[in-house]
C-alpha cells in the first residue's frame, strides 16, 4: 500500500539516519547527519528572523549545498521556497521577489552565502499540512512576465517517490545534478529523489565539462537528467565515464539519432522525457521498456497520469504531481479548466500504445540549454535600446544547446552584437537570454495579422 501524503520535512528527515555520504559539492561532503544539523540552525536562524508558517522565503539559488539547506529549512517551518535562478540579474531577481510579495504573501529575502543561523529546530516541531504550499518556481511563457509556479508538499512528496519506481533508482545509484536549483528538476533530483531513495547527490555549480566528467569518474555516477547540452559536452571529452547505466533527456534537440549516439558513446541507457515547471517529468519511458521506444517517443504517462490531445492537437495533462495553480489566478483559471486538465501548450500527438510524441509548440518559446527563454522579452529589451526601431526573436537551431537566441532587427548599424551584449548586461538581463546572432534588415516581415512572419525570419536569420 502507498504511504499516505506527508509534508516534505518527513520525508527528507529520514534520509539523516540512513545516508553516511548523501551530498558532494566541490570540496565539501556532507552526511546526512551533517545536511541534518545545518538544517536544523538555518530553521531556527529563519524563526528568528520572523519568518512563519506559509511566509515565503526567496534567494538567488546557486547549484551549491546552502540551496539544499535553505530549502529544507523552510520545509521544516512550513515557510514556502522560492529559489530564483542563480543567473538572473539584480533587477530581474528583484522584480521577481518584489512580485512575489503583492501575490503569495510575506516575503524574506535570504543571501544563500550567509545562511541565517539559530538555535535548532528539530523535525516534528512544526505542524506542517501536507496540503500546504511547499515551492513557488518561475516559468518563462510565451510572452508577458514569468509565472510563478505552486506545489505543495503532498505534490513534490508523491513525484519523488514515483520516480524512484520509474527509473528504478536504488541506494547503490549516485546521481549528478548539474541543472538550476531553480527548477523542478535540479530540486528532484538533488533533494527530493536522494530522500526517496537514500543515494548520494553530487552538485557542479557551474558547468564545465571537464570538471563534469572527473566528477562523474570520481563519484561513479550512475545516473544523469538534463538537457542534450551536457550530454554533447561530455562526449566530447576523453573519458569513457562508464560508470552511467541511465540517463534520462528532455528539451530541444532530444532526437532519436541524439539518443542512440549517446547511448552508443557511454553504454548507458538513453531515454527522452517529457515535462515542465507546472507538470515535472509526466512521461518517460519506465524502467524495462523497450530501448528504442525510449528514443524515438518522449514517453508514456507515469503511473497516476493521464495525457490526452486536446483542441489544435494541444496535450492536456492530469496527474497528483500537477501544481496547485499559480500565484496569479486569472493565470490559472486560463491554463487548467474545470475538469483538472492542464493545457501545455505543447502540440502532440499519442500513439495506440499510449507513447507520446511532442511535435511543437502552441506558443512561441526558444529552448536554450534547457532554460526557456520568451522571444517577447528578449524583443521588449531590445526595442527598449534607442537604435532599435523594430525586432524580431527567434530560436536558431544549434547541435550543443538545441537553440540559441537569434535577433532580426531594424537597427543603426551602430547596433552590433557587441553593443547588443553590453546593452543586457547593462540592463541586468540573465546571460541565458541575450542575443545571440544580429541580423539587419529593413522592415520585419508581417503576416496580415501585422505579426512578425516567423518562417519568413527563420529564412532571413538563414536557418530553417
Amino acid at each position: 500500500m502507498a504511504e499516505p501524503p506527508a509534508s516534505l520535512d518527513r520525508l527528507l528527515s529520514r534520509t539523516a539516519a540512513l545516508t553516511p555520504d548523501l551530498l558532494v559539492d566541490g570540496s565539501v561532503r556532507m552526511s546526512g547527519r551533517d545536511v541534518e544539523r545545518a538544517t536544523q540552525r538555518c530553521a531556527g536562524g529563519l524563526t528568528e528572523a520572523g519568518v512563519d508558517v506559509g511566509d515565503v522565503v526567496a534567494w538567488r539559488a546557486t547549484i551549491s549545498w546552502q540551496t539544499i539547506v535553505l530549502l529544507r529549512a523552510c520545509w521544516r517551518i512550513g515557510a514556502v521556497a522560492a529559489p530564483l535562478h542563480q543567473r538572473l540579474g539584480e533587477a530581474e531577481a528583484a522584480q521577481l521577489a518584489a512580485g512575489l510579495a503583492h501575490t503569495a504573501g510575506p516575503v524574506t529575502l535570504v543571501d544563500v552565502d550567509a545562511l541565517p543561523d539559530g538555535g535548532p529546530v528539530l523535525s516534528g516541531t512544526r505542524p506542517v499540512p501536507a496540503t500546504g504550499r511547499a515551492l513557488i518556481l518561475h516559468t518563462a511563457g510565451s510572452s508577458g512576465p514569468p509565472k510563478a509556479v505552486i506545489h505543495t508538499h503532498a505534490a513534490l512528496t508523491h513525484k519523488a517517490r514515483q520516480m524512484v519506481d520509474i527509473h528504478a533508482l536504488t541506494p547503490d545509484d549516485v546521481v549528478f545534478v548539474p541543472t538550476p536549483l531553480a527548477h523542478i528538476s535540479g530540486i528532484l533530483y538533488a533533494l527530493l529523489v536522494p530522500a526517496a531513495t537514500p543515494m548520494r547527490a553530487v552538485l557542479i555549480n557551474r558547468w564545465d565539462a571537464a570538471l563534469g566528467a572527473e566528477l562523474i569518474e570520481a563519484e561513479r555516477v550512475t545516473f544523469m537528467v538534463g538537457p542534450p547540452t551536457f550530454f554533447n559536452d561530455l562526449a566530447g571529452t576523453e573519458r569513457a565515464l562508464s560508470s552511467l547505466r541511465l540517463i534520462s533527456c528532455g528539451g530541444a534537440g532530444v532526437t532519436a539519432a541524439f539518443c542512440e549516439a549517446t547511448a552508443e558513446r557511454f553504454g548507458a541507457v538513453v531515454k527522452r522525457t517529457y515535462g515542465s515547471t507546472e507538470a515535472p517529468s509526466v512521461a518517460t519511458a519506465w524502467a524495462g521498456d523497450p530501448i528504442e521506444r525510449g528514443w524515438n517517443f518522449d514517453g508514456r504517462a507515469v503511473a497516476g497520469v493521464e495525457l490526452r490531445i486536446g483542441d489544435a492537437d494541444e496535450l492536456l495533462v492530469r496527474g497528483p504531481e500537477l501544481f496547485s495553480g499559480y500565484t496569479d489566478g486569472a493565470a490559472t483559471a486560463a491554463a487548467v479548466d474545470e475538469d483538472g486538465w492542464f493545457h501545455t501548450g505543447d502540440r502532440a500527438s499519442i500513439d495506440a500504445d499510449g507513447w507520446l510524441t511532442i511535435t511543437g509548440r502552441l506558443k512561441e518559446l526558444i529552448i536554450r540549454g534547457g532554460e526557456n527563454v520568451s522571444p517577447a522579452d528578449v524583443e521588449a529589451q531590445l526595442l527598449a535600446h534607442p537604435s532599435v526601431r523594430a525586432a524580431s526573436v527567434i530560436g536558431v537551431p544549434d547541435g550543443r544547446l538545441g537553440e540559441r537566441v537569434g535577433a532580426l532587427v531594424v537597427a543603426d548599424a551602430s547596433f552590433d552584437l557587441a553593443e547588443c551584449r553590453r546593452w543586457f548586461s547593462e540592463r541586468g538581463v540573465a546571460r541565458y537570454q541575450w542575443p545571440e546572432r544580429i541580423e539587419h534588415v529593413d522592415a520585419i516581415p508581417l503576416l496580415a495579422s501585422g505579426k512578425p512572419d516567423r518562417l519568413a525570419v527563420a529564412e532571413l536569420m538563414h536557418t530553417d
